[in-house]
Formats: structure tokens, C-alpha cells, sequence
């Protein structure tokens, strides 16, 4: 599959999405929760002044946030609806530039260099080319840069519970050879999932200095409803959490996992 019939579905499904995305962001305290912690680690490393590239910004509600700290954003996205949001919430005093652009086309950024990159939420899962991404965002780094990525890995304890109910393709789908089909506002596209040792392969010049589970035992944003349903199980997975999230295996095992990345050379 061409990189354009890759993306032109996912382009698709979020620009359906765009209007309707903070509000679903809002309403979900799961989602608040990653969000939170995928902030404050990130912010271990990046300061005030530092120039940010965001991936696949959606709305840009990390945008937002990072601009907000004294951080300079380029935020970029390939959906027009997404744009469109973006866009409309930049303002005086605020430094955040939005470019359209696709990761696959980082390219196009050629001489720039940006202290950190980041990407949320998978958005680097739609791609079966993410080698060639890193690549191309290692070049925008100086040494000494970053890379914040937010990516999902093959194995989710969440998903595998399917096969205590028989449902062993829904289980292991994510070990499907060639990824699997997600779906989103009525709109199909392929998928495809990356463990923390796989990425951090993908660019011998890049150290790992962060690997962070994120809904290992917490339960991610599709099940607020059972959150709901059962807070004191859901305020012990989150202890539990806390105290594995950083470990091997269980770091490998969320839903999405935190992976910042340091360029040595």
C-alpha cells in the first residue's frame, strides 16, 4: 500500500471527528488522566524558550498546553477539519504556528531544527512505515533533542482479557501480521502496532530515556464506563499503576505507552 492510500483514510476519519473532538476530550476523565502523565514527564525535559514539533496535533490541545508554558510550537496535522480547530485557537501573546503536513512528509521541514518532537495517542500507529518517520525526525533534532512519543504497542492486557470471553481474534489482533483495520466516524484504516524495543531500534543514534506504560492496569478512555462503575478498583488499578508502569514487561503491556527518546550524536 502507497503512503498516500495509507493516510488519505486516516485524514478522513479525524476531519469527521475535528468538531466534535474536544468535547469527547472534555467528557472523558480517562482520557485527562493519560494526558496528565504524559505531561508531566515530558516536561522533565523540555523548558521554556525550546522550539516543539507536534505530530498529528488533532485540535491541538497539547499544543495549546506546551505554548502555555513558553514553549514554541509548530503543530502540525494533515486533516482539514483538525486544521481548522487548530487554527482557530491561535491568538496574540501565544507562540504556536500551524503547518499542514503529514509525518510522512517531514521532509518538507528540511534545515529547520526543533529541540523536541512529539506525538500523542497513536497517531504514529498509522503508519507501517515508522522507521522512515524517525528517520526523517532524527534530522530535525540537534544533539542533545528529544523525541516524546506516545505509540501502541502489540501486546494490551486490556485486549487480551477478550480470549477469557472466547474472543481470541478481538485478543490478539494487534499481533496480526501486517497490523488490522481500525475504524473511526465510519471510515476504515490499517493500524499498526510497535513495541518500546522495536522503536528504539529504529535509529541507533537515539537513547531511550523514558519507557512508560500508560493504561497497563488503569483502564483506558474506551472504558470510562466501567471507571465509573467500580472507583475503588479503578483507584487500586491505579496504584498498582504507579508502581509498575516503568517495569519490564508491565511497561510494554498498556494501551499506549511513553517513549522519550534522546539523540547522542
Amino acid at each position: 500500500m502507497s503512503a498516500d492510500a495509507e493516510i488519505l483514510p486516516v485524514q478522513e476519519a479525524f476531519s469527521r471527528q475535528s468538531g466534535a473532538f474536544d468535547a469527547i476530550d472534555v467528557a472523558n476523565p480517562l482520557i485527562g488522566w493519560v494526558r496528565e502523565r504524559v505531561r508531566s514527564e515530558c516536561m522533565k525535559f523540555v523548558r521554556p524558550g525550546d522550539r516543539l514539533l507536534e505530530l498529528n496535533a488533532g485540535t491541538g490541545i497539547d499544543s495549546v498546553f506546551f505554548a502555555e508554558q513558553g514553549i514554541h510550537v509548530l503543530a502540525t496535522d494533515q486533516a482539514p477539519g483538525m486544521l481548522a480547530q487548530l487554527r482557530s485557537k491561535q491568538r496574540a501573546g501565544l507562540s504556536l504556528d500551524v503547518k499542514a503536513l503529514s509525518f510522512m512528509d517531514l521532509d518538507q521541514l528540511k534545515g529547520q531544527r526543533f529541540d523536541h518532537i512529539f506525538s500523542n495517542f497513536g497517531g504514529l500507529n498509522c503508519t507501517d512505515r515508522l522507521d522512515v518517520v524517525l528517520r526523517e525526525a532524527y534530522e530535525l533534532l540537534p544533539p542533545g533533542g528529544h523525541m516524546h512519543l506516545v505509540i501502541m504497542p502489540r501486546l494490551c492486557l486490556w485486549e487480551l482479557a477478550w480470549s477469557f470471553k472466547g474472543q481470541f481474534r478481538r485478543a490478539f489482533r494487534r499481533l496480526k501480521k501486517g497490523g488490522t483495520m481500525a475504524h473511526l466516524e465510519g471510515v476504515y484504516f490499517p493500524c499498526h502496532y510497535y513495541d518500546p524495543g522495536a522503536v528504539a531500534r529504529m535509529v541507533p543514534d537515539l537513547q531511550v530515556r523514558v519507557i512508560k506504560g500508560l493504561s497497563v492496569f488503569f483502564p483506558p478512555p474506551h472504558m470510562q464506563g466501567k471507571a465509573e462503575r467500580w472507583p475503588r478498583l479503578t483507584r487500586l488499578a491505579e496504584r498498582l499503576e504507579n508502581r509498575l508502569c516503568t517495569r519490564w514487561p508491565f511497561r510494554s503491556w498498556g494501551d499506549h505507552y511513553l517513549i522519550i527518546l534522546e539523540r547522542t550524536k
